[in-house]
């Protein structure tokens, strides 16, 4: 069969459900990353440590992110993405496992080591259905999902801090080992099967990475605006509990995951800002998503003493997230038609460096 035939088989099957399947998939998947982040605080009192004692759980879940984007989701173009994403979410489940029972901090960070590394199947399927979309749907396709993933980032704070004020940290980690069991049982009936077609060695595949980054501008580019961006967004993020545990506010993880939700307003724009991408153009998005976060930080400054201040400058940092990301990865699905999983290794890898720099930072 050829490419073309290929493409248009594949192009029929990618209907509207098997889309937003894959947008809840994403956003279920890469709550594991952010569930830690409303809870330190509570996690600092269980172990009797410091803020910057306990700063390592959400900048070692980063790390082990960027780590898995640059060594496993490759692998995405040369085996059956299917099979990587059962594979991927048995073994997060396992780790999530291994986080609720760590009987010491230093544990508990190379627990969320692991889990990072593990947790990334959302960009194993993001390239899957990206390459399955015409290039004048790309735009659109890449918006929804990009929804449900963003989603997922700021739902999951809005769970686990309601889990932790009830149930305690650790539940949080139980119940998201659980979620991971059950999706994996969902997508092994749904999700179809492609075969990938470029025959390459591991060692070559990731080599590959390299050549790619080296030819390629404006992966360069996508790479460095995504790490900019993502490491502001987390920087505030990572800081969120504590600052809200302190005066004026006094408020528990309950509280600092309710922001997520007040953020989800944000989210729900993607498909809207990827229809936008596709008419008017990646660059003009870009440059309206910078100003946009630009912005947010200014009301932060100004109003951050307020939880209304709070809430509006976190409905403009995560509309801005969003825009840059759709943006940026739609710029990047464009590039080379061989080596999706690649490119999106190359792109997120700078991206998370970004935001586990931001996290530390803050």
């Amino acid at each position: 069969m050829s490419e073309m035939e290929t493409a248009r088989g594949e192009g029929e099957r990618l209907g509207r459900g098997l889309v937003w399947i894959v947008a809840a998939a994403c956003g279920l998947s890469v709550a594991n990353l952010y569930y830690n982040q409303p809870l330190l605080a509570d996690i600092a009192k269980t172990f009797d440590v410091t803020v910057r004692g306990v700063s390592a759980i959400p900048t070692m879940t980063q790390i082990g992110y960027a780590l898995g984007l640059l060594l496993i989701v490759p692998l995405g173009d040369i085996v059956q993405p299917r099979k990587l994403v059962l594979t991927l979410l048995g073994l997060v489940s396992l780790c999530m496992v291994l986080a609720a029972v760590a009987p010491s901090v230093s544990l508990l960070a190379l627990a969320s080591l692991a889990v990072g590394i593990t947790t990334v199947v959302p960009q194993v399927m993001i390239p899957f259905v990206a390459g399955m979309a015409g290039p004048g749907k790309r735009g659109a396709v890449i918006g929804t999902v990009m929804m449900g993933l963003l989603l997922g980032v700021l739902l999951s704070r809005t769970l686990s801090g309601f889990v932790g004020e009830h149930l305690g940290w650790r539940m949080m980690y139980r119940i998201g080992a659980g979620m991971m069991i059950v999706l994996a049982g969902v997508l092994r009936i749904l999700l179809p099967t492609r075969t990938p077609t470029p025959h390459l060695s591991y060692p070559k595949l990731l080599g590959s990475m390299w050549e790619l980054f080296k030819t390629q501008p404006v992966l360069r580019q996508a790479g460095l605006n995504g790490a900019l961006m993502f490491g502001a967004f987390s920087a505030f993020w990572a800081t969120l509990s504590f600052r809200l545990e302190t005066p004026p506010f006094h408020y528990g993880p309950q509280t600092a995951g309710l922001f997520g939700f007040v953020g989800a307003a944000g989210a729900l724009a993607a498909p809207v800002v990827g229809r936008f991408a596709d008419k008017a153009g990646v660059r003009h998005l870009l440059t309206v998503a910078a100003m946009l976060m630009l912005i947010s930080f200014g009301i932060f400054f100004q109003f951050g003493m307020t939880l209304w201040g709070l809430a509006l400058g976190v409905i403009v940092l995560d509309m801005a997230t969003q825009g840059a990301q759709v943006s940026n990865q739609t710029r990047m699905y464009n590039l080379v038609s061989s080596a999706p999983s690649r490119s999106n290794a190359v792109y997120l890898t700078c991206y998370f460096i970004g935001g586990s720099g931001g996290s530390l930072l803050g």
